[in-house]
């Protein structure tokens, strides 16, 4: 029997499916991780990164600080984590072995995706944009909550379509300490030479990502501005009312 059949046999018992370290459960104990690891960066990276957008000011130090996070190995930070006194390799509520651990260094590995979209989001809103509605007498905080969060919205989805979807991937390295997750299933299976095991529970893990793509991006979708040409009656009346003002004589 070779690998592909074992991998396939695996997938289709259903006791493998079931009790505590099945791949349900190993699913739930993924999906748990990464949803409060993407909500914890979410709560600490974004309002940080719109704010200094909207200041125009500490980009560089954020986006620099973003690229280190992206040259730190995600696996050597949970090592350091596991083998240091806090928060080390203690049980962690329904997240488990080293749950704490495996959160803080998701966390940060989700941040420099989240933060550098949302401040390239708000400073890409186009300066006649800003000053229409300096114009129009909105303060800074209505300007922001108005005009350029709505205008930054698709680059701020962006980044977090990303984090989600490299926090899924990245959740698996858990199993490298002992933590939840499907990377347990990966893991003991090449432990053990069951290499339909372990190719079963890295099939699962890449077909959930797809899914999670596939959601983010309809996400994402949704929260583009829409914009809609005008009807023919609406570009008449529009068109009537520029004649209007442009033919009204000026007053002395």
């Amino acid at each position: 029997m070779n690998v592909f059949s074992e991998t396939w046999s695996y997938l289709t018992d259903g006791a493998n499916w079931s009790g505590s370290g099945g791949i349900v459960a190993r699913l739930l104990e993924q999906l748990l991780i990464t949803g409060t690891a993407l909500a914890l960066a979410v709560l600490i990276g974004l309002p940080l990164a719109l704010w200094l957008g909207h200041l125009g000011r500490g980009g560089f130090l954020a986006i620099n600080i973003s690229n280190i996070g992206r040259a730190v190995p995600t696996f050597a930070l949970l090592a350091l984590l596991v083998a240091a006194d806090w928060p080390g390799s203690a049980d962690f509520g329904p997240y488990g072995r080293a749950g704490l651990a495996t959160l803080i260094a998701l966390v940060l590995f989700a941040l420099p995706p989240l933060i550098t979209n949302a401040y390239v989001g708000v400073r890409e809103v186009p300066a006649e944009i800003l000053e229409a509605a300096d114009g129009m007498g909105m303060s800074s905080w209505q300007r922001f909550r108005r005009v350029e969060l709505p205008l930054a919205l698709p680059v701020v989805a962006s980044g977090v379509r990303l984090a989600l979807v490299q926090l899924w991937a990245t959740a698996t390295i858990a199993a490298l300490v002992a933590g939840p997750g499907l990377g347990r299933i990966i893991t003991e299976g090449f432990a053990r030479n069951d290499y339909g095991q372990g190719l079963a529970g890295a099939v699962v893990v890449a077909v959930v990502a797809l899914f999670l793509e596939l959601f983010a991006a309809l996400l994402q979708r949704v929260a583009e501005p829409v914009r809609r040409a005008p009807s023919p009656e609406r570009g008449a009346q529009l068109s009537a009312s520029g004649s209007t003002v442009a033919e009204a004589p000026t007053r002395g």
